[in-house]
C-alpha cells in the first residue's frame, strides 16, 4: 500500500545520477571507448554527438573537454538534430553503455553485481531518461542499464 505521493519501490532499488562523473554507471564517467571509428571520452560525448549528422559538429562534441560541455553542445538549438533522433536515441544510448562496459571490465562487473536490483536514474527533472520528481518517469536510462546488464550476464554465462 502506498504511503505517500511516491510510488512504492523495492528497497533494493539502486538509485544513480547519470550526470555524476564519479558514478561509474553514469554517462558522465570518464571511461573512454572506441565506436564509430573514433575514441569517445564518455558515453555522454558519444550520445550528444550522435544527435547530429554533421561530422564536424560531432567532432566538436567529441573533443569537448568535459561531459557537461558535450551535453551543452548537444542541446544547442542552433544546430539541426537528425530527423530520426526520437526513434534511435535509446539505441544510441544502449550502444554507448554496452561498448563502455565491454571496454572497461570494472564497469561491467559493477553493473552485473547490481543484479537483480532495479536501477533508477534519479533525476527529478527528466521524466524520459530518469524517474522524475514524483518517480513516475519512464526511467529509460535505468532500463538501458538493466538491459545491458542482462546481456552481459548472458554473455558471461554462455
Amino acid at each position: 500500500m502506498a504511503m505517500g505521493i511516491f510510488p512504492d519501490l523495492d528497497e533494493d532499488t539502486l538509485f544513480l545520477a547519470r550526470n555524476n562523473v564519479d558514478e561509474n554507471l553514469g554517462t558522465f564517467s570518464e571511461h573512454s571507448f572506441e565506436l564509430e571509428e573514433r575514441i569517445w571520452p564518455s558515453v555522454e560525448h558519444y550520445f550528444q554527438a550522435m544527435k547530429f549528422e554533421n561530422e564536424n559538429y560531432q567532432e566538436k562534441i567529441r573533443l569537448a573537454p568535459h561531459p557537461k560541455t558535450a551535453r551543452k553542445l548537444g542541446r544547442s538549438r542552433f544546430k539541426q538534430i537528425r530527423s530520426d533522433w526520437s526513434d534511435i536515441k535509446e539505441v544510441i544510448m544502449t550502444r554507448g553503455v554496452y561498448i563502455k562496459c565491454r571496454t572497461h571490465q570494472n564497469v561491467a562487473d559493477e553493473l552485473m553485481a547490481s543484479a537483480p536490483n532495479k536501477i533508477m536514474e534519479n533525476s527529478q527533472y527528466d521524466y524520459f531518461w530518469g524517474c522524475g520528481r514524483d518517480r513516475r518517469g519512464t526511467n529509460t536510462y535505468g532500463k538501458v542499464l538493466m538491459n545491458v546488464r542482462a546481456k552481459l550476464i548472458a554473455e558471461r554465462d554462455a
